[in-house]
Order: C-alpha cells, then sequence, then structure tokens
C-alpha cells in the first residue's frame, strides 16, 4: 500500500468543536419554546407566531438559562461605572431589547454586583460584543474583548 496515496495514520485529529447548545435542540418541522414562546421555523428561531403542528421543547436561550451556563460575560468597572451605574445599565437593558427583538437567542441572564464591579452574563457571544461596543461608543473607556475556543463564548471587560 503506498503511504502517499492515503497520508499518515500514526496523527491525531482534531474534531471541529461544536456548541452543544445548538446542536442538541434540532427538530425536523417547527418547535414552538414551552419557556418563552419563541418559534423555530425554517431553521431559525424568531418571535413569529408558531404554527399549529410545532412540537414543544425548550430552546438554546432557555437552556442556558436553566444550566446557569453564559456565552458571554461582560465585567465592568472603575469609578465612572460607580457614579453612572443607572445610565450604563439602561444603556445595557435598551442594547438587550433591540437584539432580542432580532435574535431571540440573544439574551442577558443575569447581572451581578461584585465588590468594585458588575458582571453581566449573556446567553450569546453577539449581545455580549454590541453591550461592550456600545459602553465604549457612548462612554469611551477602555474596552477589551476575548474569544473561548472555537468563537462559542466570550469575555468583554470595560473600565472607566
Amino acid at each position: 500500500m503506498d503511504k502517499g496515496l492515503f497520508g499518515r495514520k500514526d496523527r491525531l485529529v482534531q474534531e471541529k468543536r461544536h456548541d452543544a447548545y445548538q446542536e442538541r435542540w434540532k427538530c425536523q418541522g417547527p418547535a414552538v419554546c414551552r419557556t418563552c414562546g419563541a418559534s423555530f421555523v425554517e431553521g431559525r428561531w424568531s418571535w413569529q407566531e408558531a404554527p399549529a403542528e410545532a412540537c414543544a421543547m425548550v430552546c438554546p436561550a432557555c437552556a442556558r438559562i436553566a444550566d446557569n451556563y453564559p456565552a458571554g460575560e461582560i465585567t465592568i468597572s472603575g469609578p465612572f461605572f460607580t457614579q453612572h451605574r443607572q445610565e450604563i445599565m439602561n444603556l445595557i437593558h435598551n442594547a438587550e431589547a433591540q437584539e432580542k427583538g432580532e435574535h431571540p437567542l440573544e439574551r442577558l441572564m443575569a447581572v451581578v454586583d461584585g465588590e468594585g464591579q458588575t458582571m453581566v452574563t449573556t446567553t450569546g457571544i453577539h449581545l455580549a460584543r454590541r453591550i461592550g461596543e456600545a459602553l465604549s461608543r457612548a462612554y469611551q473607556g477602555e474596552l477589551d474583548f476575548a474569544y473561548g475556543e472555537a468563537e462559542k463564548s466570550i469575555r468583554v471587560s470595560w473600565r472607566r
């Protein structure tokens, strides 16, 4: 057998990483989330009315919330944040409302106040990045973000 035709057999093959929350919720036809009411039609989650024949299930965002397994984490800190907390929290909730209206799987999970900082967790990476960029546009400051393995998670840090 010619090894040149088939390649080496002794190397490790790295499998492509998958998002377990996206993979395990496939349904053959339309579906509706029994927790939030979002519908899965033609391969996409939306807020449209679900067809009568839709199967009931739990959407990936509700599953993440139930498991307390965020895809995005935003750490907000600094004296400016302490002085303008309510204004900044309003900006965060407005960014979530806009993103959630278009993409039902992008939601806030929790807001946890710690010593000198606040941690905001989200069900999706896009919302976390959008919040970080909105904070940076509105108030400047220092914005850093880092994606996790296979870009299925993100950590955003904003300080001013």
